[in-house]
C-alpha cells in the first residue's frame, strides 16, 4: 500500500495556490477565464502532467521488468473540456483524452507490447 500527502493553501493573490509535496513547494494558478492570474501551471495542466509523467515512469519500469532495451520515453497528452457538451450537468469532465507515446531503443512490436501492458495497469 502506498500513501501520499499533498497540501494546497491559498495565498494573498486571488486564484494563486501554494502546493507542497514532501519538501517540494510549487505555485498553481487558476485560469485567467476564472479571474485568476493564469501565470503558473493551472490545476488541469498539473493533473495532465501527472498522468503524462506517470506514463513515462511506468513505461520505463515495465521495459526494465521485461528486459527491453528502452533508451528513452516521452508522452504527450491532449485533452479537451467543452462545458457545453457535458454528459452530466453537475460535473465537468474531459470530453476527449489522448496519450501519444514516443519510445526510443525498442522495436515497434516491443513498443506496442509496453503500451499494452501500461494500459492494463
Amino acid at each position: 500500500m502506498a500513501q501520499y500527502e499533498v497540501k494546497a493553501r491559498s495565498t494573498e493573490t486571488f486564484g494563486r495556490v501554494l502546493c507542497s509535496c514532501r519538501n517540494h513547494h510549487f505555485v498553481v494558478d487558476g485560469p485567467v477565464q476564472n479571474g485568476c492570474p493564469g501565470e503558473a501551471i493551472t490545476p488541469v495542466e498539473l493533473f495532465l502532467a501527472g498522468v503524462a509523467s506517470c506514463g513515462v515512469e511506468l513505461i520505463e519500469v515495465i521495459a526494465k521488468d521485461q528486459n527491453l532495451p528502452i533508451k528513452g520515453a516521452s508522452v504527450g497528452i491532449f485533452a479537451t473540456i467543452d462545458r457545453s457538451q457535458q454528459v452530466h450537468s453537475d460535473l465537468t469532465l474531459f470530453n476527449s483524452f489522448r496519450l501519444q507515446f514516443h519510445l526510443k531503443g525498442v522495436t515497434d512490436e516491443q513498443g506496442a507490447q509496453l503500451i499494452n501492458i501500461f494500459k492494463g495497469r
